[in-house]
């Protein structure tokens, strides 16, 4: 069968056929798709990589990569993410290239105990913020600090989803959905994202003429994120703050999601209803807990595999490049999850 002949029954053109087969990574996925389905149909098999004519695909060097939870205990299942999340990268794309050893320390002040074992090409550093003395320590390794949590004065580079504009996202979404009394609910007020969000949809919210009420948990100094669990007592108290709140907010914007389950358990508790009584956005979108919830708002998905993809980029840049000094950040937009609205927004 003729390359001309597949591109014709797969309405592509003879060239992306042809780098459908050399250079599979360069091809959209559903041109690949029916280039790929077609050539099974017919039991088309491309000639050996040595005999075949055009570029030819130059898989990189492998890297061997480590991904070191800070403050969190070893073999936590919870933290099986980023591992998930770059799978799921490289089955698509066989240019990452990555042999990855994860790490943990339960605490910022001391690094991994087989950081020196693990002769390592760079680190990608997530949950908190590891102290200047630990970061000393990785003075020779490239490495990169993942997501969010980060202070202001971390002085390494940096991969991280835009906190800012998730926030305006929320408060623009509540404005059009005809919303005049909002608020900003959370557990951790301390954590580092809800802190950006917050502010950034307080800041919108006003900007837009709304009545905003920010109602949030306890402090949880020196808390590690990676293992937080909001109590089902919390939610009940922010519950209670939320209906004295005069003018009742209908709008709720929830930055972090992890607590949701059970803020939404209390509302129904206390008699109010989604869609009647309160319409809300969530400022994550995990589909473990949005598909366990009594009800589908609308969400903010903060485009995690794009941000798995932008930190091993970035951190394989960083490693082929040791003597470029100077900091970098790289943010990544987010993108709204809005549900099929039956009803108006819920009215005071």
């Amino acid at each position: 069968m003729l390359i001309t002949e597949i591109a014709r029954k797969a309405r592509v053109s003879p060239a992306t056929v042809s780098r459908a087969i050399n250079q599979p990574q360069l091809v959209a996925a559903d041109s690949l798709a029916r280039i790929r389905a077609v050539m099974q149909q017919h039991n088309y098999v491309p000639a050996p990589l040595n005999r075949r004519r055009g570029p030819k695909a130059h898989l990189p060097e492998q890297r061997r990569i480590g991904v070191w939870f800070v403050g969190a205990k070893a073999n936590n299942p919870s933290l099986n993410w980023f591992q998930d999340q770059l799978l799921q990268v490289q089955s698509t794309d066989p240019r990452y290239r990555v042999d990855l050893r994860v790490m943990f320390s339960s605490t910022p002040d001391e690094p991994p105990r087989n950081l020196a074992n693990e002769h390592l090409d760079g680190v990608i550093i997530q949950g908190m913020e590891p102290s200047a003395g630990c970061l000393a320590k990785l003075r020779e390794i490239p490495h990169v600090w993942f997501m969010t949590r980060r202070s202001s004065s971390y002085p390494g580079d940096y991969v991280e989803p835009n906190n800012e504009e998730n926030g305006r996202m929320a408060a623009d979404y509540l404005k059009e959905r005809g919303h005049k009394a909002v608020a900003v609910i959370s557990t951790d007020p301390d954590y580092s994202a809800i802190v950006r969000r917050k502010d950034a949809f307080t800041s919108r919210a006003t900007e837009l003429g709304l009545t905003v009420h920010s109602i949030l948990g306890a402090s949880n100094p020196g808390v590690s994120y990676l293992e937080i669990a909001a109590p089902h007592g919390e939610s009940d108290q922010l519950v209670s703050r939320l209906l004295a709140s005069k003018p009742r907010p209908t709008g709720l914007y929830i930055p972090a999601d992890h607590f949701c389950g059970s803020f939404f358990r209390a509302l129904r508790e206390a008699g109010k209803t989604a869609g009647r009584d309160f319409e809300a956005i969530l400022g994550n979108y995990n589909p473990v807990i949005y598909h366990n919830l009594d009800h589908s708002p609308a969400a903010i998905d903060v485009n995690l595999q794009l941000l798995v993809r932008k930190v091993v980029d970035h951190l394989i840049w960083r490693i082929e490049n040791p003597g470029l000094n100077g900091r970098m950040g790289i943010t990544v937009s987010p993108r709204l999850i809005a549900p099929n609205h039956a009803n108006g927004p819920a009215t005071p």
